[in-house]
């Protein structure tokens, strides 16, 4: 449409994309990353007055998220309740990223929410959030968080919190819950799944809460940008009367994630089912051709031409590739089907097969499998040609006999989930079975996913990133503290004498650094020692240091990499440790990191007592025992 019509063409978009399939920068003729014009995020919060508000990010993470669901992370208390409704505790083994997927934690999901009801920018009155979005990973997750709320929070009778999702007819209209979230007191929280993160304009937002993991940098920016809309003067709304910052409550650490990976996944273009059965029947045309299968080749180039010759006529792609679909016509085109022909077909004819739109695609799938499978044992690929033998067998014996029409080819169901048949299987086989069975696999009775479990355990706060300093003890996180503590000695090193001395590797005397540390604590942000071992998460390092760390001079170890490293040093000197030793000293490692101290009495208590009753007694022996208080007692200075 862009191309058919002569005109100047404007685009406007907050969120450009570079992703081969949908590239914006190339639909307008621009470099990757290199808008005709851009207007960042900074300069629309910096402008006077600002034409967007700005946000602060407080990031929190439970022990299960960080550490996993096992039983060395369930309390004992928790413990003996599991095997009271006869769960074996040993069985209970899941990763903190498999949280709201494979296992359900009803604990992780209440600290959540309190969290955020003690954080959460309130209104006027002090009391209530302010509106907010939680943004869940499922509808069923949303669910349960608003089962949350209305427990915790029965006096507002379940109108603190709804659920807002696409599929629900409660959501639309005048009166309905956007509505009344937009225009009313109440609810406050809107928990959305996908639903709320683009799109909607509340400028009252004044909290975003990411309840799961963002892999998309698009959606992230998308999702943060429900807050950034200032209020309307004009219009005030009891429940927001003013709005300088709005708070983000980040429980999955994708702040984090986007900094180490600012474009987030990379997304590989994802060719339609059409195309890659085309590209797979080239391929395969291709490699009987180069082994001297001519026969196979054939059989092949019949089947292709028949899906070129089903291609939709009357769609716009098809009909611009006219001139290319006209050589086919050429019946000496495919006499001899040369390498250079056969790249003709794949850069002109297979892109076409996006338009195949009514199609059996799970016949298709099944169809592709066979196709690939046949490939590998053409290429006498044995282990590729096993994989997806397996992995076809499996699909045929999902096949349900009590449907009549599956019943009917009861024989060759039975037979090709055989060794036997698979060893004698030919060309005549694969298609016999593309025929036949293919058209069947829409009755497939797929094996259940994995369960969820669900599990109602205490969870408690692992980080909460979030630093009071100054005489008005203003509070940003850790990570926002962090960036003006740099940028205003950044700022400072330009002119000042100390800062330039220290940045040059010279000395400084102790008056030097008192002098310089009663400015940095006059300026705002009223920087501390205290601090900065608090931002850094170094509790040994001194002030200096600290400036020299900054100033990109010395390295810092945080306290967390220090201990770790101590511990794998401990590890790699003791190399007869039992399984149980290593899962004791992990546990220790991750108690020492949480606490930041141990003592030895700790060692004999829970949660040592979950890997033996006697503790630190006994999993060691006396000796080992004195090293690693030796260990411990250097890492706790």
């Amino acid at each position: 449409m862009l191309d058919y019509f002569k005109t100047i063409t404007l685009g406007l978009t907050a969120t450009p994309t570079d992703i081969i399939d949908h590239n914006t920068f190339q639909l307008f003729h621009c470099e990757d990353g290199l808008p005709t014009f851009a207007y960042t995020f900074e300069e629309a919060v910096n402008n006077v007055p600002p034409y967007l508000c700005n946000f602060q990010v407080m990031k929190i993470q439970t022990k299960f998220q960080m550490e996993g669901i096992s039983k060395r992370t369930i309390s004992l208390e928790d413990q003996k309740k599991l095997i009271l409704q006869g769960k074996e505790v040993e069985e209970i083994n899941f990763e903190g990223s498999q949280l709201e997927k494979q296992v359900i934690n009803k604990g992780t999901n209440t600290l959540i929410v309190r969290e955020f009801m003690e954080e959460a920018i309130k209104d006027a009155n002090g009391v209530l959030p302010g509106k907010t979005i939680f943004f869940c990973a499922t509808k069923a997750h949303a669910r349960r968080m608003e089962e949350i709320f209305d427990k915790l929070y029965p006096q507002y009778h379940g109108e603190l919190a709804k659920v807002l999702v696409s599929d629900d007819p409660r959501v639309y209209g005048k009166g309905g819950l956007l509505d009344q979230f937009t225009n009313n007191d109440m609810p406050r929280i809107a928990i959305s799944v996908d639903m709320l993160d683009t799109g909607i304009d509340v400028r009252e937002i004044v909290n975003l809460v990411f309840a799961k993991p963002v892999y998309s940098y698009t959606k992230f920016w998308q999702m943060v940008g429900r807050g950034t809309r200032l209020l309307e003067t004009s219009k005030p709304k009891p429940w927001c009367l003013e709005k300088d910052v709005f708070l983000i409550l980040d429980c999955w650490d994708n702040f984090e994630y986007f900094k180490l990976n600012p474009k987030g996944k990379e997304l590989k273009p994802q060719l339609p089912l059409p195309v890659r059965l085309v590209g797979l029947r080239l391929d395969k045309i291709e490699k009987a051709n180069d082994s001297g299968h001519a026969d196979i080749a054939t059989r092949e180039i019949a089947k292709l031409r028949l899906q070129i010759a089903a291609l939709p006529k009357e769609s716009v792609v098809i009909k611009e590739a006219a001139a290319a679909l006209a050589r086919l016509e050429d019946e000496s085109f495919w006499i001899s089907l040369t390498h250079d022909r056969l790249e003709f077909l794949r850069a002109e004819i297979k892109p076409l097969f996006r338009t195949v739109s009514e199609a059996d695609y799970k016949a298709m799938r099944f169809e592709r499998d066979l196709l690939e499978y046949s490939l590998a044992v053409l290429s006498e690929d044995k282990a590729q040609a096993e994989i997806l033998k397996a992995g076809i067998v499996e699909q045929i014996s999902e096949l349900p006999l009590s449907v009549s029409f599956v019943k009917q080819e009861e024989a060759l169901i039975r037979a090709a989930q055989t060794s036997h048949y698979w060893v004698k299987a030919d060309e005549d086989a694969f298609d016999e079975l593309v025929a036949k069975l293919g058209p069947l696999m829409k009755f497939r009775e797929q094996g259940t996913s994995q369960e969820q479990t669900h599990l109602e355990l205490a969870d408690e706060l692992h980080k909460k990133e979030w630093v009071e300093f100054g005489p008005q003890h203003e509070a940003v996180s850790i990570s926002r503290y962090r960036e003006m503590v740099e940028v205003l000695i950044a700022e400072l090193t330009e002119h000042n004498p100390l800062l330039q001395k220290i940045k040059n590797g010279e000395a400084v005397s102790t008056d030097e650094a008192n002098e310089l540390a009663e400015l940095l604590h006059e300026e705002h942000p009223h920087i501390t020692e205290d601090l900065l071992r608090q931002v850094y998460k170094n509790r040994k390092a001194r002030f200096i240091q600290f400036i020299r760390h900054i100033l990109g001079i010395e390295v810092l170890k945080s306290f967390p990499d220090e201990v770790s490293a101590a511990f794998d040093q401990f590890i790699r000197a003791h190399t007869t440790l039992t399984s149980r030793q290593m899962e004791f000293l992990n546990l220790l490692k991750n108690f020492i990191i949480e606490r930041e101290k141990v003592e030895k009495r700790d060692l004999i208590n829970a949660p040592f007592t979950v890997i033996h009753p006697q503790g630190i007694r006994g999993v060691f022996s006396p000796a080992e025992i004195n090293e690693i208080l030796q260990l411990t007692e250097r890492l706790a200075v």
